[in-house]
């Protein structure tokens, strides 16, 4: 890092200046502090001020497990240092996070592969508005992204010097904090452990590195012990993360009905119209889209479980459950659109979509004739996400070290988010400190190619 400094500063100073300009300007602008924001922010709260991690229901504090403690830990300690509910400063925070993330790709990049690939990789890193626009958010995104991109310096260092004990601890507690800010977080160890025992391999007796892999995933998993302990003495449950479905124990899970929404939902689009609007809110069939149904008995019979939801907006179990026998209907009829064809859809809709949602821009932003300039600033968003992109897979092309290691991340990423009924582009957010790092190697001319540390480095 301070190489890049001493011998790009002018570009260094630059591109951090024009990045802190642009996560300013969604501060302002667009701030977004409204449903998961507030949960976060209750809990850590009740947490830091009352000893209870949990939420205020009738004038009672009530335990919860529906998050995990890695971002109300870090929205307690900014409400201590900058007083409760001061949202503001934890965002001006997150965007020297994100600053300081930028720093660390373009730091790997230098070293892996040339210093104009680290010049390359802090430009699109401080200047992509797709990450920048979340520091404006008080979310688990930025925190995440820090603890990748921290991760994978911390990876790259240690495979150069496996004797230097700062990279190893920086190692884990990354993988470690990405895991208790999110659970999808635990693909980072589930990645990087093995990668530090394949990449040292030649370099560290096996027994003493399968060891220190160990020890890695000891250390990353110490924090999560202490999280199923209390889950288990305050409800009496094991879990170790969070439930699939981000619920407390005893509450109702419509599995019908998830069932039937994951049988032709697609997009966003019905995510935000259609899965979000129970409880409380009524169903219009007519958002849904022609997917939606096969027969014209079909969609007759989706219009009455409408109606009788609609009558009191609640999804009753009985209601559910005749859900879940059309979506068993939809499934027999076609079972590869279920598990393969709307899986993959999914994705696509996740990675290719115009990353617009914390934005102010119509739902619906393709509907040009209601709102034009927004259907502008849509596409021209996709053709900005749809060039990074294309910018790391030509930058695959060029033997960037650890390639593998971070296709390897956003394979398994991938894979996860396949299951998923609820398509969203933020999602994918976590490949991009990987996409910034391909992109920057494929903008640069490439210098320098490793795969295992120096033969005289030992292990200490």
């Amino acid at each position: 890092m301070l190489d890049l400094l001493r011998h790009a500063t002018k570009h260094v100073l630059a591109a951090l200046v024009a990045g802190l300009l642009l996560r300013l300007w969604f501060i302002h602008y667009y701030p977004v502090v409204d449903g998961d924001s507030l949960i976060y922010g209750e809990i850590a709260r009740n947490w830091f001020w009352h000893g209870i991690y949990g939420f205020t229901r009738a004038s009672k504090i009530h335990p919860t497990l529906i998050r995990l403690p890695g971002y109300p830990l870090f929205l307690g300690v900014g409400f201590f240092l900058f007083g409760i509910d001061q949202y503001l400063k934890i965002l001006w925070l997150q965007a020297a996070m994100d600053l300081s993330a930028c720093l660390l790709l373009a730091s790997f990049a230098a070293r892996m592969i040339s210093r104009r690939a680290g010049i390359a990789t802090l430009y699109l890193a401080a200047l992509c508005p797709f990450t920048g626009n979340f520091v404006a958010s008080p979310l688990t995104e930025t925190p995440t992204l820090f603890c990748i991109a921290l991760a994978l310096y911390s990876f790259a260092r240690y495979v150069e010097q496996p004797r230097c004990n700062r990279w190893f601890w920086s190692l884990a507690f990354s993988i470690s904090y990405a895991a208790l800010l999110r659970p999808d977080g635990a693909l980072l160890g589930l990645v990087l452990i093995p990668a530090m025992f394949w990449y040292t391999r030649k370099n560290i007796p096996a027994s003493k590195n399968a060891r220190l892999a160990a020890l890695c995933a000891l250390v990353a998993l110490l924090p999560f012990a202490a999280w199923t302990i209390r889950n288990a003495r305050t409800f009496h449950t094991f879990q170790p993360l969070v439930p699939r479905y981000a619920n407390d124990p005893g509450e109702f899970i419509p599995h019908g009905w998830i069932r039937w929404v994951k049988s032709w939902a697609a997009d966003y689009v019905s995510t935000a119209e259609i899965y979000w609007s129970v409880n409380g809110v009524p169903l219009d069939i007519a958002a849904l889209p022609a997917r939606a149904f096969d027969t014209p008995a079909e969609k007759a019979e989706t219009s009455k479980l409408f109606d009788a939801y609609n009558r009191a907006e609640i999804m009753t179990s009985a209601i559910s459950q005749q859900f879940g026998n059309l979506a068993a209907q939809r499934i027999h009829r076609n079972p590869l659109r279920y598990y393969a064809g709307l899986p993959l859809v999914r994705l696509a809709d996740m990675w290719l979509r115009p990353r617009v949602s914390q934005l102010w821009i119509e739902l619906r932003w393709w509907q040009y004739r209601q709102h034009r300039a927004e259907t502008i600033f849509s596409w021209a968003y996709a053709a900005l996400n749809l060039g990074y992109l294309l910018l790391a897979a030509w930058g695959l092309k060029k033997r960037v070290p650890f390639a593998g290691v971070m296709v390897a991340y956003v394979a398994l990423r991938c894979l996860l988010l396949m299951t998923l009924e609820t398509p969203e582009s933020r999602y994918t957010l976590e490949c991009f400190p990987m996409i910034f790092i391909l992109a920057g190697a494929a903008l640069a001319a490439q210098k320098r190619v490793i795969s295992a540390p120096p033969a005289s480095s030992n292990p200490s």
